[in-house]
């Protein structure tokens, strides 16, 4: 009797639990990036604790079954995994004859009453298709309990515009954990991106383990630490103070980051600065630079950019010690140098390196960066690997058509990179995401430019006019975060959100499928969901944005706002507006001279401040 009022209690229980989870009908999706196309039908499917999810030529161990398996769980969804496919299934199928629609990282959904079908040429595909399905999910699915989530039908062709979707992470500025770097590659998957550039080493730290010079990690990876004073404003360090700040990634942490991106599809491609920003290494290494002087770990903002020695014979010792390591720890085709800015100076009085251009029949000392570069080209090569580098690297002649040049100095370096027949990747000041998103006195300090989620919406990489013939040159973009400013992952977080999806729609959508209207209404969602999630996120720029179009005595003035369901209030009289003042719905015909103020409210509260025109 005790055995059956236990079971009782149990089967009660399990009820109550069952009663308390919610239902749910979705009837609108809100996907970024943005498919290529997608069509929303009128029927619906309804995902509950019965669906059956099965993978067809997709091992149940493979990196990408695994992830789809733990991902579920984390949705509070306990899928059953059959072998085949049955009535209400999810299936995700791995084509066996290639779909050339789908290319490498496209995919097929179907949502149907019967069941949602997903197929695609590789697990990549797959991937990117559960990321949709994810995003056609309630927004607050990974704290909620849901019973039943009912779907509108659907069917989705997708495949990105631009193979190259990076977003770049300073890790030297500011020291990030393991866990952190995982959950920033977490939301790099959520939006389909798949390049992380790692920035590991420069003057104001360096990050990886090296077993070849411990020292590397003994004293360059440490510096004075200025946390809490403004970046500009710290003190030099004094004589005597210890360096607490910093630290770096040791080659098992390197290993399980790298394995982490690899599941999600990423590939890590690592950064270090050498022989120029070299402040972290000649504090540890002095022997290696022109003057054998004093060096430290550098404080921001100052970018000394020291270099190494080069007619040193240790130096070029070192330089392939770090390759040969770097390589090890890193499969990318490609290792990212930070490399010859405003690196000669020392070279051209240093009698070491004047007698090293003169062995090498070198005509003047800046033809090191030649010598130099080909050596690294030729030492990577020998590894299966490339050079990658900012757009400095064009400034050497010898400069093979296989170096990845990633352009952050403007158009004039994409075309000439292109022209020059190599990979391009476009990381411009447009893409800057250390840069203020809003008013700067409602925002932590950043740096002093402004890039607005709507301005970086209307980016795209055919925005430079690229003939038809260099075009494929230019493989995409990435968003770049270098973190001088940055003294938290919070902050980090909020420099990068909203604008990553941004970014993202623009590398994955087809720029005639973008609409800065939808986009706008989207982000609201994503904001819930990425909040659901544990992120901090910018809540939006605030200020209106005043086209006035004058009509004799008079002027038409239009307000817009980039943020989705916001009010704005108005007074055209001087006094501050308040939520008695009128509402602004229409274009304004006033006099010229009129002074329009604004206050707007999300969410019920007043956002940033009262903001004055002037017609």
């Amino acid at each position: 009797m005790k055995h059956l009022r236990r079971i009782a209690l149990v089967l009660t229980l399990l009820l109550l639990i069952s009663s308390c989870a919610k239902s749910v009908q979705i009837t609108d999706y809100s996907i970024i990036p943005e498919p290529t196309y997608m069509v929303q039908k009128g029927r619906t499917f309804s995902l509950s604790l019965r669906t059956n999810v099965c993978f067809e030529n997709l091992g149940q161990n493979s990196p990408t079954a695994k992830y789809i398996s733990s991902t579920f769980r984390q949705m509070h969804i306990r899928p059953k995994f059959s072998g085949s496919q049955k009535q209400g299934c999810i299936t995700f199928s791995l084509n066996d004859t290639i779909n050339p629609a789908l290319a490498d990282e496209g995919y097929l959904l179907q949502v149907t009453p019967s069941g949602i079908f997903i197929s695609a040429n590789t697990e990549a595909g797959i991937f990117y298709a559960f990321q949709t399905l994810i995003q056609m999910l309630p927004d607050d699915i990974t704290s909620t309990n849901y019973r039943l989530i009912t779907i509108p039908e659907c069917t989705i062709l997708d495949s990105p515009a631009f193979p190259w979707r990076c977003s770049h992470l300073d890790c030297c500025s500011h020291f990030f954990t393991v866990k952190q770097i995982k959950n920033h590659l977490d939301l790099m998957a959520a939006y389909k991106l798949n390049k992380f550039h790692w920035h590991l080493a420069d003057d104001h730290g360096w990050r990886i383990e090296v077993e070849s010079h411990p020292l590397l990690n003994d004293i360059a990876s440490w510096r004075v630490d200025r946390t809490t004073q403004p970046w500009g404003k710290a003190a030099p360090a004094q004589p005597g103070e210890t360096p607490t700040y910093g630290g770096f990634y040791t080659r098992s942490q390197i290993s399980e980051i790298v394995e982490y991106a690899a599941q999600r599809h990423i590939e890590v491609i690592p950064e270090i600065d050498l022989p120029s920003h070299a402040s972290a290494i000649l504090a540890a290494y002095p022997e290696l630079s022109c003057d054998g002087g004093t060096y430290s770990v550098a404080l921001g903002p100052l970018f000394p950019t020291p270099s190494l020695c080069l007619g040193n014979p240790q130096t070029i010792q070192f330089i392939d010690n770090i390759l040969d390591e770097m390589c090890q720890l890193f499969p990318s085709e490609y290792i990212h140098l930070g490399f010859f800015e405003d690196s000669t100076d020392a070279w051209s009085t240093c009698p070491r390196c004047q007698a090293l251009a003169h062995q090498q029949g070198l005509k003047s000392t800046q033809s090191l960066t030649n010598w130099l570069l080909t050596h690294i080209e030729e030492y990577l090569a020998r590894h299966g690997k490339r050079i990658a580098g900012w757009d400095d690297i064009l400034d050497n002649d010898n400069l093979s058509t296989t170096a990845l040049v990633t352009a952050s100095s403007g158009t004039g370096y994409i075309h000439y990179s292109t022209l020059h027949g190599n990979p391009t990747i476009d990381a411009s000041s447009s893409l800057a995401l250390d840069y203020y998103q809003t008013d700067s006195t409602h925002m932590p300090a950043a740096a002093p430019r402004f890039l607005t989620l709507s301005q970086l919406y209307n980016y795209t990489p055919l925005s430079h006019n690229l003939s038809s013939d260099l075009q494929h040159h230019l493989l995409g973009a990435e968003a770049t975060l270098h973190t001088g400013y940055i003294t938290s992952y919070d902050q980090a977080q909020y420099q990068l959100l909203p604008r990553l999806c941004a970014f993202a729609e623009c590398l994955w959508t087809p720029a005639d499928h973008k609409n800065w209207e939808h986009f706008r209404r989207k982000i609201e969602h994503h904001k819930l969901r990425l909040t659901d999630l544990g992120y901090h996120i910018c809540p939006g720029n605030f200020k209106p944005q005043l086209i006035a179009e004058r009509q004799g005595t008079e002027v038409i003035a239009t307000l817009t706002l980039e943020v989705a369901d916001t009010y704005l209030y108005y007074t055209t009289d001087g006094t501050d507006p308040t939520t008695d003042s009128p509402l602004y719905l229409e274009p304004l015909r006033l006099p010229v001279g009129t002074e329009i103020r604004t206050l707007t409210l999300y969410h019920g509260q007043p956002q940033e401040r009262i903001y004055t025109f002037h017609l």
